[in-house]
Order: C-alpha cells, then sequence, then structure tokens
C-alpha cells in the first residue's frame, strides 16, 4: 500500500478535540498534543511496518493540538509521529525528526520496541552523552501505532459497581497465574484469554474472591539494562501505551481478549482492578530513549529540574511525568475513562500515587488530578486505591488521601509479621491492626474499607517464603543481591530455605495459618497475594520484578489443597459474621440494643487487657456490631477473636454467653476446621489463633 499520491493530496484540516486516531467509516483523524514542536509529522507505514510509505505535516494546529484528517485511511493502518523543534536538552527540549514517536493515545501496537542505539536522541555512550544529537532514523527499531477499528472499543461497558462491605481483593499477573495452569487451554495461558476461564473462576469462586486485581497490563517497554542481562520487565511498572493492552499477554483473541476476559469476570461476579502506572514512562532518564512523550513534548509531559537537562526522579525511575499539566492530566483521565467505558474495568490501583498529587513539589490531597478523579462521573464511581508513598520528599502519605481512596496499608503488613515473628511491643500494633488502622484512617469521614490489609504482594516474599528465609535471595536479578527489600519481619525457623524437618514444616505452615487468618479477621479490605493461599514459593527472591519465569509463574501442581481449604474457609467465616467487616470504626461506644460495647480487649483471663506489657503475646477482641452506625446498632453478630502467639498453651476464659452458646469457628492449630461448641475448660494452643462465634446453639 502507498499512500504518497493518493492520500497527500487529500489531506484536510480535521478536528483537535479527539485526540489520537479516530476512524468515522471514510477516513481517520489525527490529532496529538505538542505545545513547544514547530511542526508535527504524520508517517504512515506499510502493512508490515518495514516502510515509510507517507510522511506529511499535521496541517491545522488549534492551540497546541495539531490535527489533520486523512480520507481512506482504515482501520489497520499502522502510523506513527515525527516532531521537529529545537534539541537543546539545558532548555528542557529533545526534538528529534529522525525519531519514529508512538501516538500516546494509541490502543493497539504493531511491532516492538528494542534496544537499537538508533532509538535514543543522541550519540548513544558518546562522552558528550545527550549533549549530542543523532541522525538515525528510528522507525525500524521501534513499534508502529494502530489505527483501531472503533467497533472494537465502543464506549458501552457497565462495571459491576460493587460496594466495599464484602470485599476480598486477589493480586494476580495475568502470566504468572496462567502459564503453568494445566487447566486453562494452552493456547491461552499466559493470556487475557486464559485469565478467566472456568478454571481460574472456579478457584476465585471457591475462596470468595470478589475483585481480581491485576499487576500492570498496558503496554510496556521494558529497561535497556534488563535485555543485557538477558532479563525483562515482568511485573510491567515501566509503561509506554496508556492506551493499549500489553501485547506479552495478548492470546489468541488477540486485543479483543480483553473485554472477553472482563465480561467473563463480571459474568461470575467479579470485578476486575487495574494497577495503573501513571507517574513515569518507560522513557526513562536524561539518557533514556525517544519513544514518545519526550519527542513529542518532552518540556511538557516531564517535570524537569532547575537545570531542565534532568529529571525531576520522585519515581525512582529516571522521570516524573508532569500530572499537573492539564494535558498530561487529560490524557490520564482519557485513559482511565476508557479502560471503564470501553474495557470494562471496575477500578484501579494507583502506582507511587503520592507522585501523582505534587502540584507544586509537595503532596497535596487537594491537588488538580485528585480532584478531578473525584469530580469525573464515570470515574468517582469507580474502586479507586492508591499506593500512598513516593521517594521524593515527604513521600510516605499513609493516611493522608480523601475519603473516596482506598490504601494499600503496609503498616499493617509489616505490623502482623512482627507480631507473629515475636518482636517486643507487636502485640499493640497488633490492636490497631486488627481495627483498621484506626490512628491512621479514622479522620474526615473515611471508612474502615480505606484499609488494604495483606500479609504478601507482588512486592516481597510471597506467603510461604516468610516461614522460610530471612534473607532476600535475588542473585538472579543480576543486581549482586542488593536490590529488594533488606526488612522483611520473616523469620526461617532455624533452616534457611526448604526444610525436610516435619516439625519445622508443621511450624512454617502453622504461621502461614495465622497471617492469612489475621488478615481475614480485621476491619478493612482483605487483599490475597495470589498463590498465598497454596503456599506458593519464588525460592526466596522477593524482588521478582524481571523473573518472567518458573520464578514467578504459579506452579499449580504445587498447590497445597489443604491451605487453599483453609483459605476457602476463612473466607467464607468472614462473609458470614458482619462484625468483622465493618463499615465504620470502632471506638468502643455502648450499644442500645444490648447496653454493651461495641469492641472490647480482653486478656485470657476475661478481665480487661493491660497493654503496658511489652512481652504481651496473648489477646483477645470481642467484636459487636457498630455502636455508632444505624446498620451496626441492629446487628446481634458477636465474635471472639483470641491470639495466642507465646510458646505455651493457654486456658481462656470467654465472656459469659447467657442464654447462647460459644462455638470455636477457627482455630489455626490445625490445618483442617472443625465447628465445636465449647462445653468444657478451653484451651488455646501456643502459636495460634481462634475465633469463637456467640448463638443460638447452632452452627453459625
Amino acid at each position: 500500500m502507498t499512500y504518497q499520491t493518493t492520500v497527500s493530496a487529500q489531506l484536510e484540516p480535521g478536528s483537535p478535540h479527539h485526540l489520537g486516531a479516530r476512524y468515522d467509516g471514510g477516513g481517520t483523524n489525527f490529532a496529538v498534543f505538542s505545545e513547544y514542536a514547530d511542526q508535527v509529522f504524520l508517517c504512515l507505514f506499510s502493512p508490515d511496518g518495514t516502510k515509510e510509505d507517507l510522511r506529511v505535516p499535521l496541517p491545522e494546529r488549534t492551540g497546541s493540538v495539531w490535527h489533520g484528517y486523512l480520507p481512506g485511511v482504515t482501520p489497520g493502518t499502522l502510523y506513527g509521529y515525527r516532531v521537529a523543534g529545537r534539541y537543546a536538552p539545558d532548555q528542557g527540549h529533545r526534538f528529534n525528526l529522525n525519531k519514529l514517536l508512538i501516538d500516546p493515545y494509541t490502543r493497539e501496537f504493531f511491532g516492538h520496541f528494542t534496544d537499537h542505539p538508533a532509538t535514543f536522541g543522541y550519540h548513544h555512550n558518546a562522552p558528550d552523552a545527550d549533549l549530542t544529537f543523532d541522525t538515525r532514523d528510528s522507525a525500524p527499531y521501534v513499534a508502529k501505532s494502530v489505527v483501531s477499528d472503533p467497533a472494537m472499543f465502543t464506549y458501552d461497558a457497565v462495571p459491576m459497581g460493587s460496594g466495599w462491605d464484602n470485599a476480598l481483593i486477589y493480586e494476580a499477573h495475568v502470566k504468572g497465574a496462567t502459564k503453568l495452569h494445566q487447566g486453562v487451554p494452552e493456547a491461552a495461558r499466559g493470556s487475557f484469554d486464559g485469565m478467566a476461564t472456568p478454571p481460574m473462576l472456579d478457584h476465585m469462586a471457591k475462596l470468595g474472591v470478589t475483585a481480581v486485581e491485576l499487576l500492570p497490563v498496558q503496554a510496556i517497554k521494558s529497561e535497556g539494562a534488563l535485555g543485557a542481562r538477558g532479563l525483562v520487565n515482568y511485573w510491567g511498572y515501566n509503561t509506554i501505551g496508556f492506551f493499549a493492552p500489553e501485547p506479552r499477554y495478548l492470546g489468541p483473541s488477540g486485543v479483543a481478549g480483553f473485554r472477553a476476559m472482563v465480561d467473563r469476570f463480571h459474568s461470575a461476579r467479579v470485578e476486575v482492578i487495574l494497577d495503573v502506572v501513571y507517574n513515569h514512562s518507560a522513557e526513562g532518564d536524561h539518557l533514556g530513549p525517544t519513544l514518545s512523550f519526550r519527542g513529542l513534548d518532552n518540556a511538557a509531559y516531564y517535570r524537569l529540574q532547575d537545570d531542565a537537562r534532568y529529571y525531576v526522579n520522585d519515581t525512582g525511575c529516571g522521570n516524573t511525568l508532569n500530572v499537573r499539566h492539564p494535558f498530561v492530566t487529560r490524557m490520564i483521565l482519557d485513559s482511565l475513562r476508557f479502560w471503564v467505558q470501553a474495557m470494562g474495568v471496575d477500578g484501579f490501583r494507583f502506582d507511587l500515587a503520592t507522585t501523582l498529587c505534587r502540584d507544586h513539589g509537595a503532596f497535596d490531597p487537594d491537588s488538580a488530578f485528585l480532584t478531578a478523579l473525584r469530580q469525573d462521573p464515570v470515574l468517582s464511581q469507580a474502586k479507586l486505591i492508591v499506593e500512598p508513598w513516593d521517594i521524593g520528599p515527604g513521600g510516605y502519605q499513609l493516611g493522608a488521601f480523601p475519603a473516596k481512596f482506598a490504601e494499600w496499608n503496609d503498616q499493617y503488613r509489616d505490623t502482623i509479621r512482627k507480631f507473629w515473628r515475636g518482636d517486643q511491643q507487636s502485640a499493640q500494633g497488633l490492636g490497631s491492626a486488627l481495627l483498621g488502622t484506626a490512628h491512621v484512617f479514622d479522620a474526615r469521614g473515611r471508612r474502615v474499607w480505606s484499609s488494604v490489609n495483606y500479609a504478601a504482594s507482588h512486592d516481597g516474599f510471597t506467603l510461604a517464603d516468610l516461614t522460610r528465609y530471612e534473607h532476600r535471595h535475588n542473585l538472579a536479578n543480576g543486581e549482586n543481591n542488593k536490590d529488594g527489600h533488606h526488612a522483611n519481619f520473616s523469620d526461617n525457623f532455624g533452616v534457611e530455605g526448604p526444610s525436610d524437618d516435619p516439625e519445622i514444616g508443621e511450624a512454617r505452615a502453622k504461621r502461614q495459618r495465622n497471617l492469612l487468618a489475621t488478615v481475614f479477621f480485621s476491619q478493612g479490605t482483605p487483599m490475597l497475594l495470589a498463590g498465598d493461599e497454596g503456599g506458593n514459593s519464588q525460592r526466596g527472591n522477593n524482588n521478582n520484578y524481571c523473573q518472567d519465569n518458573e520464578t514467578s509463574w504459579l506452579d499449580w501442581s504445587a498447590m497445597d489443597a489443604e491451605l487453599v481449604a483453609f483459605t476457602a474457609t476463612l473466607s467464607r467465616f468472614r462473609r458470614a459474621h458482619p462484625v468483622l467487616r465493618q463499615a465504620d470504626f470502632l471506638h468502643g461506644a455502648v450499644r442500645p440494643l444490648d447496653g454493651m460495647p461495641d469492641v472490647e480487649w480482653l486478656g485470657f483471663n476475661g478481665k480487661a487487657l493491660q497493654w503496658t506489657d511489652p512481652q504481651l503475646a496473648k489477646l483477645c477482641l470481642h467484636l459487636r456490631g457498630n455502636a455508632e452506625s444505624m446498620i451496626g446498632r441492629t446487628v446481634t453478630d458477636e465474635v471472639l477473636l483470641a491470639f495466642n502467639r507465646s510458646d505455651q498453651d493457654a486456658a481462656l476464659v470467654l465472656p459469659d454467653p447467657g442464654a447462647r452458646v460459644w462455638t470455636r469457628e477457627i482455630d489455626t492449630s490445625e490445618a483442617r476446621q472443625v465447628s465445636a461448641p465449647v462445653t468444657a475448660d478451653l484451651v488455646v494452643l501456643a502459636h495460634s489463633v481462634s475465633a469463637f462465634v456467640l448463638s443460638d446453639g447452632g452452627k453459625s
């Protein structure tokens, strides 16, 4: 196909209103933002992407939007942009007409990115580095944007809109969760097509999962340094295309497979949450390649230091997107709405969210971006979760986000690990964790679900590895074992790594059950890392971001069936008891229904708990319906949780049941759970937690 004679003569002004490439049945409108460019050129390519058939300047500029309409350009056409302007890195400008740039709004890619020196705007490895200027054509070495068929992206999706009351989040990697699953059709493994297949859905249903949170699925470019080590960015926190699904996860259905996946999840009553990375791009620091934003308008898309040659690096990834710029904010909001309305997504987890809230350097909970999210009629209805930190000044902001947002609570994670490991003063922290980390979140009308509680996530040891390793084992990452968290608050029970000792094995299994039970018993939103329900191990690698192999892929054949069943039991128990998942924080207020406080801390002797002991290892939490909540005041459900971290079995005195009966429903000292009424002297075994339900005599 050639466009030179047929299209260039027909070039029309087009419209600036919709950024990206929009096909209308007769041709395609192209519109792209660049504030400081001298000229923007549209380049059309042959179907195989090897030949540039047409290079034509976009004829119109409206404000900072360059645009033009080409009749006859149909879906499937490959294209990109070249931008003319100043190359003055010390002034923040890095235009280079020789570099082909992807459209930030493209929904599909053709081909892939390479680490060829021609993709850099300067002479790669030259002594003067980016102060030089490279004239080589990068087109053969970069992916091409694709004009999409609008029929594939109809804005008609209806998110589920489930509340937070009964939420259980399952954090999973599309490829890692399906690559080794024998029940998933082989052609679909590792892809969107495989993610919501019957075996996966059945497993999630067994666990009571209400939302799957997918590690980044927007298109990425892996870091060149990883490629040099024979590795690849596995997690995906290096986005280059905010509207395009990552090509690695496309199965037999192609791009359409994503929406089909979401629809199947919705049919199974499971929401889809995307982990999204709008804080930086894959172009890296001032020595990175020129792939899109850098060449389109470096000074607008990125936050620059006073010496404009260098980037603000609040992300630790080399650059920081300039979210305070209206067109960058617009791009992010357009992207989010696309994933909701066209792809059916129900919510988002914002990576390094503090970065997105720095309007003038410092964190601002009323930043333009957060305000825009809360005002948007579409996005304000989605589930919004933040990772509340970055590496910039004052970056750790747990609890500081507005009431609309839930937050990954790493303080909770560390607290429960310390408690079960036996650290001093950790029982006091556990008390706060079990009640939704109220000292952090109980303000400004926030709800308990604001705290996303987890024992493990993709970032760090798996649950099983927390019980097998005291030290990280990341040599395979090629960074001399210096990457990843050093402080994991883990415990190897005397043997680093796997052990054949049955006592060690049982102690490790019990620790996993204790941590899982703690998460499910806590007020807030529980999150489970995929594989933790079955004892998945990464062989001590606590930073598997670059391990796209058996280290990271879930080995479903090795899943511990007993632990899976135990996790499912915990989930059912939580669903059955509304006092474990209350919307409002508990303050010990007296309930009008029965004249009892809605929460009490007790010692194992049945008396008020004494918190001053730094070695405190036994504590009980008695939960009733919230006295300050309209719904809670009518709840008759009562649960008592007894934690015994000590080395000795401990007698427990339960509160007087009156006409009702205490029943032990959960006992983590055993893998298999049997409901049993309390009829005699009661003991909670060492290193275990029990859950008791006050009932009328029948099984709860």
